[in-house]
C-alpha cells in the first residue's frame, strides 16, 4: 500500500512542484559550471605556478656555489696574490698557512690562507689570470700516508684530475713524522702530481718532521722559500717583519646571556639542544657511566673509561677512534689572568679585520676570556716562534725583549736558544709568563695567537657487536716534571682521569665523536689475526677479541686470534687480566703471549716474544693468510715489530733482506698488515 501511495504521488505532481523542480535544476547546473571555471581555473594557476616559480631558485643554486667556491674570484676581489692552502688535522698547518699569508705583505704580495675543502680546487688552472700569482701548499699527513679530513676532497680530485695547469706556480711544504712508515706521504704526492699536470715548481719540496723540531723545519724553509718568490717575480722585502693584528677586539657589556659561547665548538646552544649527526664541528656530549683505574701497582694512573652514546646515533666499528674535546686546568687559565691582571669573565669577540674572509673570529664569538682560554685555546704546548715574535713588543725588559726575539729568528744561535729554552725545557705560555716577569701582552692578542685546542684520539676498546650503545677508552695519564722543575700534565688525559660517574651531571660529560678508521678485522671471521699491542696499544684488541667472541656465539667459524701483549710488571700493569684469560678459557683467544719488560734482569719486549715463535708466526701468515695488526708506539715498538717481520719472512721464506721488505710491503698495501700508532 504504501509503495502504491508513493507511485500515486509521483504521478501526481502540482503546478508548484513543477516550478521548484526547474528552480532546483537551474541550480543545480550553476553550481556545476561555476565548479568546472573554478577547478579549471585553479589548475591553470596551478600548473603555471609549478612551471615558472623553480626557475628562479635554480638559477641562484647553481651559480651560488660557483661565487662561494671560486677562491679565483675572492683573490680577484681582494686583491690577493698569493693563496696558501693547509691540509691540516690538528691546526699545525693552518698556523703555517696563516704565517706564509701574513708574510707575503713584505714583499708588497698580499696572500690568503684557504681550507681546500671549502673551495673547487679545479679552478687552479686560472689562478695565472692573476699577476704574480702563487699557490702555496702546507699538507700534512695523517694516519699511514693518508690526507687529512679537510684534504681528502683535494687529494680524490688530484687523482682523477686531467686538468692543465701549465700556467699555475706553486710550492709546497709537507708536515709528517719519520716515526711512521709513510713520512710526508701527502706533501709528496701533492708536489709530485702537480708538476705531472704541467704546473711549474718555483721552490723546492720542504719536508717538516714532527719527531724532530718541525718549527725549526718550517723556519728554515721559509728563509729559503721568500727569496726564491722574490727572484721569480722580480720583487724585494719591504720591510722587516712587522706585528699585524689580524682580529680586532670588541668588548660587550650589554649583550644577551644565550648569545654566548660556553665551550660550544659551532653551533651555539648545541650542548643544550643536540642534534645528530654528530662530528669535530657538532659533538655530542656522552655520559661517563664508569671510570675505573686499570693498573694494581707503579707510579703511573692507567684507566678505563666508559661513554654512553644511547640516543645519538652514533655508530662505530671495532678499530675506530672516539675523538674527545678536553679542557684546560683551571688553575693554568687563572694563573694567566693573574698575572695578566684581566678579569677573565669579561665578554668579548674577536673579529676578523678582513672582511672578506671565510674565518670570521679565531674561536667562537661572543664568549669570555674564561671560556677561550679553557675550551678554545692551546695553553700547554711550548708556544711557537712566531707567538714568541709578536708578543716581544711587550716586553718591558729590554733584555727579555731582545731574548725573545732572538729565538724568534732564523739565526742559528736564535734556533738552538729556542729549542733548549721553549722546545726541550716544555715551556708553555704560563711558564713564559713566569720566567719573563716584564712580559705583559693584552690578554686579546694572546687569544689571538695562541693556537686552537684540539680534539684528542683515543683507539676504541670496545666492540659495537657487544657494546651497541658504549664506547669504552683505555688510556694513561700523562705527567711529567720538565726542566725547569715544573710539574706539566697531559690535557686530556687529566681531564677525563677526574670524570666521576654520576658526579652532579654535568662534571661526568664528555664532547666526543667517531672518527673512522682503516684499522679493520679481515671480511671473513674464519681468517686469522695476528695482534700486537704493548701497553694501552691493547684498546683495538679487546674491541676485536670481544667481537670474535661475539662471532662465535653466533655459530660462525672463527679464526684464530693471536695477541702479543707487552708491559712492565705482572703485578703493576698487566691490563685488562681478567678479561683476556675469560677470552682465553672460553677458546676465542687461542694465544696470549705477554711480555713482561722489567720483571727480570733482562728486558723483554713484544719483538723478542715474536722471534720466538717465529715458525708458528710464518705458517698462519704463509699459509692461514693471517692479518697482522701493530698498536701502540711508532717511535720505537711498531719499527722493531716491523723489522722482525722483515727477519721472519727472510728465514722462512728463503728471502734476500730486500725481498722480505718487498714481501711485508705487499702486505701492507692488500690490508693484511695494519698499523694504528702514534708518538
Amino acid at each position: 500500500l504504501s509503495v502504491m501511495g508513493d507511485a500515486g504521488m509521483e504521478r501526481n505532481v502540482s503546478p508548484a512542484d513543477n516550478a521548484a523542480q526547474d528552480s532546483l535544476v537551474s541550480m543545480t547546473d550553476v553550481f556545476l559550471v561555476s565548479l568546472i571555471v573554478g577547478l579549471f581555473t585553479y589548475w591553470f594557476f596551478f600548473r603555471k605556478k609549478k612551471e615558472e616559480v623553480p626557475d628562479l631558485p635554480r638559477m641562484q643554486t647553481v651559480a651560488a656555489p660557483v661565487r662561494d667556491s671560486s677562491f679565483i674570484e675572492k683573490m680577484k676581489k681582494t686583491g690577493r696574490n698569493i693563496v696558501v692552502f693547509y691540509g691540516s688535522q690538528t691546526g699545525t698547518a693552518e698556523e703555517f698557512a696563516n704565517r706564509l699569508s701574513k708574510d707575503a705583505h713584505r714583499y708588497g704580495l698580499r696572500g690568503m690562507a684557504a681550507d681546500p675543502e671549502e673551495y673547487d680546487l679545479a679552478d687552479l688552472s686560472r689562478l695565472s689570470e692573476i699577476d704574480k700569482s702563487l699557490a702555496v701548499f702546507c699538507m700534512a699527513t695523517y694516519g699511514e700516508g693518508d690526507p687529512t679530513d679537510n684534504a681528502q676532497d683535494f687529494y680524490d680530485w688530484l687523482q682523477e684530475a686531467d686538468a692543465d695547469l701549465s700556467g699555475l706556480r706553486f710550492a709546497v711544504f709537507g708536515l709528517g713524522n719519520k716515526t711512521y712508515e709513510h713520512f710526508n706521504a701527502m706533501g709528496k704526492y701533492v708536489d709530485k702530481r702537480l708538476e705531472e699536470l704541467g704546473a711549474q715548481r718555483i721552490f723546492e719540496l720542504g719536508l717538516g718532521d714532527d719527531d724532530g723540531n718541525l718549527e725549526e723545519d718550517f723556519i728554515t724553509w721559509r728563509e729559503q722559500f721568500w727569496p726564491a718568490v722574490c727572484e721569480h717575480f722580480g720583487v724585494e722585502a719591504t720591510g722587516e717583519e712587522s706585528s699585524i693584528r689580524q682580529y680586532e677586539l670588541v668588548v660587550h657589556t650589554d649583550v644577551n646571556m644565550n648569545k654566548i659561547y660556553t665551550g660550544e665548538m659551532g653551533r651555539l646552544k648545541s650542548y643544550e639542544n643536540q642534534k645528530p649527526p654528530f662530528d669535530a664541528k657538532n659533538p655530542f656530549l656522552a655520559q661517563v657511566t664508569e671510570n675505573r683505574k686499570l693498573n694494581e701497582g707503579g707510579e703511573r694512573h692507567l684507566m678505563h673509561l666508559e661513554l654512553d652514546i644511547s640516543n645519538s646515533k652514533i655508530r662505530y666499528e671495532s678499530g675506530d677512534h672516539v675523538a674527545v674535546y678536553p679542557a684546560n686546568d683551571s688553575s693554568l687559565v687563572n694563573q694567566i689572568g693573574e698575572i695578566l691582571g684581566t678579569d677573565l669573565d669579561t665578554i668579548m669577540s674577536l673579529n676578523n679585520l678582513d672582511e672578506e674572509s671565510n674565518k670570521k673570529h679565531p674561536f667562537p664569538c661572543p664568549t669570555s676570556y674564561r671560556t677561550a682560554l679553557t675550551y678554545y685555546l692551546d695553553i700547554t704546548n711550548p708556544p711557537r716562534t712566531n707567538v714568541l715574535y709578536e708578543l716581544a713588543q711587550y716586553a718591558m725588559d729590554a733584555g727579555e725583549q731582545e731574548r725573545l726575539r732572538k729565538m724568534a729568528s732564523s739565526a742559528a744561535e736564535g734556533k738552538a736558544l729556542y729549542l733548549s729554552w721553549v722546545v726541550e725545557a716544555r715551556r708553555n705560555i704560563l711558564a713564559i709568563l713566569q720566567d719573563m716577569p716584564s712580559l705583559h701582552p693584552p690578554i686579546d692578542h694572546l687569544c689571538e695567537l695562541l693556537p686552537r685546542l684540539q680534539a684528542r684520539y683515543y683507539s676504541i676498546a670496545s666492540s659495537s657487536k657487544v657494546h651497541p650503545n658504549a664506547i669504552h677508552i683505555c688510556a694513561v695519564t700523562v705527567e711529567y716534571e720538565t726542566k725547569t722543575g715544573r710539574l706539566n700534565k697531559g690535557v686530556a688525559t687529566n681531564w677525563l682521569k677526574n670524570k666521576v660517574p654520576n658526579d652532579n651531571g654535568n662534571s661526568s660529560l664528555v664532547p666526543m665523536y667517531v672518527r673512522k678508521s682503516q684499522f679493520r678485522l679481515p671480511f671473513k671471521p674464519s681468517t686469522p689475526v695476528i695482534m700486537i699491542g704493548p701497553g694501552t696499544g691493547i684498546a683495538p684488541f679487546i674491541g676485536f677479541i670481544q667481537e670474535r667472541a661475539w662471532l662465535k656465539q653466533q655459530g660462525k667459524e672463527v679464526g684464530e686470534t693471536v695477541l702479543y701483549y707487552g708491559c712492565r710488571h705482572e703485578r703493576e700493569d698487566y691490563l685488562y687480566r681478567g678479561e683476556l684469560a675469560r677470552f682465553q678459557q672460553e677458546g676465542v683467544l687461542t694465544q696470549l703471549n705477554v711480555a713482561f719488560s722489567r720483571d727480570q734482569a733482562e728486558k723483554v719486549y713484544v719483538q723478542h716474544l715474536l722471534k720466538r715463535n717465529k715458525e708458528n708466526i710464518w705458517k698462519l701468515v704463509n699459509e692461514g693468510n693471517a692479518h697482522i695488526y701493530v698498536c701502540g708506539d711508532a717511535r720505537n715498538m711498531a719499527r722493531d715489530v716491523q723489522n722482525t717481520f722483515y727477519e721472519i719472512v727472510a728465514e722462512f721464506g728463503n728471502m734476500s733482506q730486500p725481498q722480505a721488505v718487498d714481501y711485508v710491503k705487499k702486505l701492507m698495501t692488500k690490508g693484511r698488515y695494519s698499523l694504528d700508532v702514534w708518538s
